[in-house]
């Protein structure tokens, strides 16, 4: 679990990173990085509670939204909208109630949740394992036999040695025991862990001494859970990842895993809205793409998340210089960036299904309104991209 809240950060912006920025500069030749922070520290490996992954009850629907089913009994009667289509490569998804230290969320509200991400993508994302999230998805995928592939992940966390870690790695063991691995796309150890680390011990290169002290943590739980796959004699091959703030890649932590996920977020780069799909791009492959391909495994590179904020809590926070949180704005990202990103092979997490009341809380800002659909399930004022990803 990610410690006390009061030591938790929100987003990182340019100002905190500009050590690190200046060295991707001389290196790939971009000007500006960008990362976020403990956003989803505290959403997913966050959420705790029960290490069993035992799904029970489908307890009540805080959130009653959602599609209509045809036999209430049945959840893959669900009715499809005509507003949503297989646009988005991946999406980004914490389930509503997944934080510590009260594990609230339901097996009702992830069916949901499904039924709706099932017709608009065919790829997940977690961010972590407790609070039974990996058991709850992939019952909802099998009760709405929809066509969804989950990664899932693991949120290490650094200082508490390896509880987090190891409470996790039993309960994805179990849901891989009790699902299989026909809907388990790859299990992700850490997200933002080299981004926290440096922070917490003076911010700098992730490929520093100390940023390598850091990633031997890292390293050794990554190893632990291929052993874990290994021993569990699987038919399917999972691939195991790493995600971090897309400037925050240590190399050694690269070199250990099948895949990475950067983080990339024009809305951090002060950007304009008409630049912000390609600075995305040329982001990512500059900093992600390029010195990923000239290591020895040659990791695949995905964008673990990329959107934009629809509304601000306060005035003050409404906009990040050039950049302007606003429901029109998503919609010039979606059109910009969704369809051309799908025609260029890049394979990314759109940052995210729904707004999170709880981050609002917390931290206010833009902070809980990225989501494509607000919290109550309704799509937001917006189209989606008229494209089908592959």
């Amino acid at each position: 679990m990610p410690g006390d809240p009061s030591k938790r950060r929100k987003w990182v912006i340019i100002g905190s990173i500009v050590a690190v920025v200046a060295v991707i500069a001389i290196a790939v030749g971009v000007g500006v990085g960008v990362t976020q922070s403990n956003k989803d520290k505290n959403s997913s490996a966050s959420s705790s509670g029960s290490g069993s992954s035992t799904v029970g009850e489908a307890g009540s629907a805080s959130n009653p939204g959602g599609p209509k089913q045809t036999d209430p009994n049945d959840p893959s009667t669900f009715q499809t909208d005509p507003n949503l289509r297989k646009a988005f490569w991946a999406i980004a998804y914490t389930p509503e109630g997944s934080q510590l230290p009260n594990c609230g969320n339901s097996l009702q509200n992830v069916i949901k949740d499904v039924q709706l991400l099932s017709q608009i993508t065919t790829r997940v994302r977690l961010y972590g394992a407790d609070c039974n999230q990996s058991a709850l998805v992939l019952e909802a995928i099998k009760q709405t036999k929809t066509n969804i592939e989950v990664y899932l992940g693991n949120y290490v966390v650094p200082d508490d040695n390896g509880t987090a870690y190891t409470r996790q790695r039993d309960v994805i063991k179990q849901a891989i025991q009790t699902y299989g691995t026909d809907h388990i796309a790859g299990i992700t150890v850490g997200n933002e862990f080299m981004l926290n680390y440096m922070q917490d011990h003076g911010a700098g290169s992730p490929d520093s001494a100390i940023g390598d002290t850091g990633a031997q943590i890292l390293i050794a739980n990554i190893q632990d859970t291929r052993k874990m796959l290994s021993d569990m004699k699987l038919s399917k091959n999972i691939p195991v990842g790493n995600s971090d703030a897309g400037a925050w890649f240590n190399t050694k932590v690269l070199e250990s895993v099948d895949y990475g996920m950067a983080n990339v977020h024009p809305w951090f780069a002060n950007t304009t809205i008409q630049d912000a799909a390609s600075w995305t791009n040329q982001f990512f492959q500059e900093t992600n793409v390029g010195p990923a391909a000239k290591l020895t495994n040659k990791p695949k590179m995905y964008i673990a998340e990329t959107g934009w904020p629809t509304k601000s809590s306060d005035k003050g926070n409404e906009s990040n210089g050039a950049a302007l949180a606003s429901v029109p704005n998503l919609q010039i990202f979606m059109d910009t960036f969704v369809c051309q990103a799908n025609n260029n092979g890049t394979g990314y997490f759109f940052f995210e299904f729904f707004d999170e009341k709880w981050k609002d809380d917390q931290f206010g800002g833009v902070e809980g309104w990225w989501g494509l659909f607000n919290a109550d399930r309704s799509l937001k004022n917006i189209t989606i991209p008229n494209c089908t990803a592959p």
